[in-house]
């Protein structure tokens, strides 16, 4: 980011891309995970590292991080619901248990990091 302060209303749309990068990462986190195990587990964990980091840098605030990893929670947590008819994209395996705790604790790690500092004019 520039020097210069961000306006409200860009931040707020910055927050709102977060969120849905956050669900689109959730999604295909939640597919390529169990596809290409243990590879896909590994991918699927450093592409959601990726964007909450990367959602901390952008917004230089702790939200940037909540909006991602609240997008990526939700659509984690609606995919793991499944149908009535039993379909689902989980399967009930270690992998999934591994992507859904291994993101929570990215994020948690995420959010506790320190604000970026900012540059003194």
């Amino acid at each position: 980011m520039s020097d210069a302060p961000v306006p409200q209303g860009a931040r707020y749309a910055w927050y709102g891309a977060l969120f849905v990068l956050g669900a689109l990462v959730g999604i295909a986190g939640s597919l390529v995970q169990a596809a290409w195990f243990p590879g896909g587990l590994l991918l699927a964990l450093l592409a959601t590292a990726g964007l909450l980091y990367g959602g901390l840098r952008a917004t230089g605030t702790q939200i940037g991080v909540v909006a991602a990893g609240g997008g990526w929670l939700l659509a984690v947590i609606l995919l793991s619901l499944g149908r009535p008819e039993g379909d689902g994209v989980f399967g009930g395996g270690v992998g999934e248990l591994v992507f859904l705790f291994g993101g929570m604790a990215i994020a948690v790690m995420c959010t506790t990091l320190s604000r970026l500092p900012r540059p003194t004019p």
